[in-house]
């Protein structure tokens, strides 16, 4: 079951590939316009309808849709709902093996023990749940790291610091802990389940990464 979880986990990020990747580019693309955004808010500060209009069209124009980061995690909630169910009442056999498909033999019982490590049915895994937090950690970090520019150096210092960079700074401590929470309060398989999909978004997130840095040394070459 848990190699079956592994792979599964595989499929839905292959499937939401595309989403992911485009998501990546809109978060890299709104931390490269922030200045201006910062700039348009400070000419548009009493006038919030021509602010919202101002904003849109900057969007538009960079070809960026600021409601793109929810929809990856809105499409993967199904799979998150899916397993909780199957870890909370599906593994137990007898009728609960009546809901598989017609034409998948009852196996009569499945081995829910992860390569011999831990149950997946079985709660309150603390190595899971500070393996499952510590990943998002560095997935969120690595995601939210900006420009090591001068200016963002004296922003982070200055005491007028934007409200989004401080929710920022506390949805990476806020997030981890969450996510370790409930990974420790809710069924291991679904733990196992997100260390997977967590660990497969960091690499993804590195190979983006390493991507922009190629773009970057290839056109001040070109220039």
């Amino acid at each position: 079951m848990g190699i079956a979880i592994i792979l599964l986990t595989i499929f839905v990020k292959v499937v939401l590939f595309p989403l992911s990747w485009k998501q990546t580019e809109a978060q890299y693309k709104m931390q490269e316009l922030q200045p201006k955004l910062k700039e348009m808010k400070e000419q548009h500060k009493d006038n919030k309808e021509a602010l919202a209009l101002a904003q849109i069209q900057i969007f538009k124009d960079h070809k960026i849709n600021p409601l793109s980061s929810c929809l990856p995690l809105l499409v993967q909630f199904p799979f998150l709902i899916a397993l909780f169910y199957v870890f909370q009442n599906g593994l137990k056999g007898g009728e609960a093996f009546s809901l598989l498909y017609s034409f998948i033999q009852n196996p009569g019982t499945l081995n829910e023990t992860f390569l011999g490590v831990f149950s997946l049915v079985s709660k309150n895994n603390v190595l899971l749940a500070v393996i499952t937090a510590g990943l998002q950690f560095w997935f969120m970090k690595i995601s939210m790291t900006q420009k090591d520019t001068k200016k963002e150096k004296e922003k982070k210092n200055s005491k007028d610091e934007d409200f989004a960079t401080i929710m920022n700074q506390q949805m990476v401590l806020f997030m981890p802990l969450m996510t370790g929470v409930m990974a420790y309060q809710f069924p291991n398989g679904l733990g196992l389940y997100w260390v997977a999909q967590t660990a497969l978004s960091i690499i993804q997130q590195y190979g983006f990464l390493l991507m922009r840095k190629k773009q970057s040394l290839a056109l001040q070459k070109s220039s």
